[in-house]
């Protein structure tokens, strides 16, 4: 055993040498591990900065603008004036551009009805003094996401003026101001960055306001789809070279209109409840409109698409009125109305906003097809007035001056018109057409042969005091990012037009070598000009129709215009197409309806911001907090500041003994309501509608106002104020 025991035993020496022979191999392990993974991590890196094709910047700026007494601009119901606040409204804007190079484009979609004419010439006008020839005309593209709810007066053209009570400077200059400011944000923010794009099906959150319309066109082109809605949502996701979070935006097919024609507070409607919700979800900790992740829910092809999924029905009967002229047996047109899929129009917004997030949540996560490509862009004004269309080798039509059908007066089941106005008229009303006679002026023979089956209620085209009704002149234009088209057209097109524009615009790539883009529509860009139909909805005379202001042959025109300007970027010849006629700038002062401000007061004993309504000691979560005080015109404020909060949700901190906001009037869960009341005097009534899930402890509302103070005979100034609620518990459920 002993000499079993010597054998297997090792000397001192050569255990010192199997020890440094095994620390010398764990050295050589260590730095081949060592060297390996830094060269990884090296080529990571050079790979993520030879993936970042672009530079990317987003910006957001506040447009709301002022909320009272002012027009809403989307039903034309004069009746519809702002009294109060539910969301702010905002600009959303995206630069992309080539790291090498001047080439870039500017995408931007604000929370209003419709980018005017007004709007772009005066946001183009400011980035020229600040930028030079960086942003123009050709590369900018502004669009509205079409809420009805935001305040109106911002058009250079008369019939605008006649809902609008005129030019609003007030709601001109916040809307221009906050375009022009949030682009300037994401020129400040540019980063390296990649792009992806991905594309699915939105559900249960659209249906088709006029599918007599849609039945119209040939049989053999509705069988290519399976809806009479584009139920598809494209979106665009932006990262940084490191795959920070930047933004999205995302294109989807649906008119804001979830709040109807008897809501009088501002706000963004169903797509700005969807950008609310993603971007309060990327901007954890961060009250509503601020954080960095930007995420715009823009307009497309919407013109027929409603969000009121029960549809049409007959408000005094309840039975229902989906039928070709949209009237009831009781009350005709003015009682059909569509129904959203919640119980007021508060929580249909929210049902559909929401619909329309969850949707893009998922289109974001999952979003891996990359956009590369250079960058490009085309635009032309074009007098749409006169347009030649070749249809094909032997027939060629042309537009029409703009006019307005009898139709256009009878509203949509969205929002009804007035008097005895039915959709589907084919033939004028002899009473209506002589009073429009007298007062306008008949339209002229070639007018009303030029829009046949069209009946003319207002020849727009042929009225020119003060200034022209309608825009001759108008914007068509294509971005490219990479592989990305974004079509921006100045209206509303709807779904079978837009089908066709998009398909027209695909084909005109493809057949000159550059296949497979994605082609997106983005809607009210650039100057407003209604609706575009197909030639076969034309027929038919519903709103929209009777709303398509240049005539039957509209759609083909502008499938002719962006042909064209598809093929330039195709070619790389975009230097080459002709800039078109200027639109006019006309020259214009404050020309309002709009009520004066003047010295307000506060009733005897009492001061601006004094509580006449209390909140009560305690509430719980599903409950309404609720306070009134004594108020001022909310217009005052919007007159002294391009960003004021009306209202806060502070929270009570034991630990700091100190306040804190939770929420501002931003939020969806606040309402700010003003109610002006006689002799100078009105009430401004603040609410907080608790979600579940907030947390107990003790809060308090908050007021903030301008009320108008005379000095002396001729000069009257704003003074702020404040006012507050007592202090109140929130309990646990």
């Amino acid at each position: 055993m002993a000499e079993k025991r010597s054998r297997c035993s090792f000397s001192k020496l050569e255990l010192i040498l199997i020890a440094c022979l095994v620390l010398m191999i764990s050295l050589t392990v260590a730095l081949l591990v060592l060297h390996f993974l830094t060269k990884n991590t090296n080529d990571c890196i050079d790979n993520i900065a030879e993936e970042a094709k672009y530079l990317v910047g987003v910006g957001r700026a506040d447009c709301t603008g002022p909320v009272a007494q002012v027009p809403l601009m989307g039903y034309a119901n004069p009746d519809q004036v702002g009294g109060g606040l539910l969301s702010r409204l905002y600009s959303r804007a995206f630069i992309v551009a080539e790291p090498q190079g001047s080439r870039r484009v500017v995408f931007v979609s604000a929370d209003i009805g419709m980018v005017s004419q007004r709007v772009r010439l005066e946001v183009l006008k400011q980035l020229r003094s600040k930028y030079g020839e960086l942003y123009r005309q050709d590369n900018v593209i502004l669009s509205g996401t079409h809420t009805h709810s935001g305040p109106g007066g911002y058009f250079q053209y008369t019939l605008f003026w006649i809902t609008s009570k005129g030019l609003v400077q007030p709601t001109l200059k916040s809307i221009v101001n906050g375009i022009v400011k949030s682009i300037d944000i994401a020129h400040e923010n540019m980063k390296k960055g990649r792009l992806f794009i991905n594309r699915g099906t939105v559900e249960n959150s659209q249906i088709n306001r006029s599918p007599f319309s849609y039945l119209a066109n040939p049989e053999s082109e509705r069988k290519r789809y399976s809806s009479n809605t584009d139920k598809e949502m494209v979106l665009l996701k932006m990262v940084d070279e490191d795959g920070h979070e930047l933004g999205l935006i995302s294109w989807f097919a649906v008119h804001p209109v979830s709040m109807n024609n008897s809501n009088h507070l501002v706000n963004s409607d169903n797509v700005g409840y969807a950008s609310y919700l993603f971007e309060q979800e990327k901007n954890k900790g961060m009250l509503p409109g601020e954080g960095s992740f930007v995420a715009a829910f823009a307009s497309s092809n919407l013109g027929d698409v409603s969000p009121n999924t029960r549809g049409p029905f007959c408000a005094n009967t309840g039975e229902s009125c989906d039928n070709p002229q949209s009237t009831c047996p009781i009350g005709g047109a003015a009682m059909c109305m569509a129904k959203g899929p919640g119980k007021d129009m508060f929580e249909s917004t929210r049902i559909i906003g929401q619909n329309i997030y969850l949707k893009a949540k998922e289109l974001y996560e999952k979003a891996s097809q990359e956009v590369t490509g250079p960058l490009s862009s085309a635009h032309q004004w074009v007098n749409m007035s006169n347009v030649s269309v070749e249809l094909n080798a032997t027939h060629t039509v042309q537009t029409c001056k703009p006019a307005l059908g009898h139709s256009f007066a009878a509203g949509t089941i969205d929002g009804v018109g007035a008097f005895n106005f039915t959709q589907g008229s084919v033939e004028g009303d002899p009473f209506w057409d002589q009073i429009r006679d007298q007062l306008l002026g008949e339209p002229s023979n070639e007018t009303k042969a030029c829009h046949k089956p069209k009946p003319i209620l207002f020849n727009t085209g042929e009225m020119t005091w003060p200034h022209p009704w309608h825009p001759d002149i108008v914007d068509v234009q294509i971005a490219a990012i990479g592989s990305l088209a974004i079509v921006a057209v100045p209206g509303e097109f709807t779904t079978m037009s837009g089908r066709r524009l998009r398909e027209a615009v695909q084909r005109e790539f493809d057949s000159h070598g550059t296949p497979g883009m994605n082609i997106v529509i983005a809607g009210l860009c650039n100057v407003y000009t209604h609706y575009i139909t197909t030639y076969e909805e034309y027929q038919l005379q519903r709103y929209e129709a009777a709303s398509t202001i240049y005539g039957p042959h509209t759609l083909s025109a502008y499938i002719q215009l962006y042909r064209g300007l598809a093929k330039a970027i195709a070619l790389n010849g975009t230097q080459e197409l002709s800039p078109g006629p200027e639109p006019p700038f006309f020259n214009m002062t404050n020309l309002t309806l709009l009520p004066s401000l003047s010295a307000e007061k506060a009733p005897a004993g009492k001061t601006f911001g004094d509580v006449l309504e209390e909140v009560r000691p305690d509430y719980r979560e599903g409950e309404v907090a609720e306070v009134t005080f004594v108020g001022a015109n909310p217009r005052n404020s919007a007159e002294n500041a391009t960003e004021h909060n009306f209202l806060t949700v502070e929270r009570y901190s034991g630990i700091s003994s100190s306040w804190s906001v939770v929420l501002n009037d931003a939020s969806w869960d606040t309402r700010f309501y003003w109610s002006k009341g006689s002799r100078g005097q009105s009430n401004v009534t603040l609410e907080w509608h608790i979600p579940a899930g907030t947390e107990p402890g003790e809060y308090r509302l908050r007021y903030f106002g301008h009320y108008k103070k005379r000095v002396s005979l001729l000069r009257v100034i704003s003074v702020p104020f404040e006012g507050s609620s007592s202090a109140f518990q929130i309990k646990a459920p």
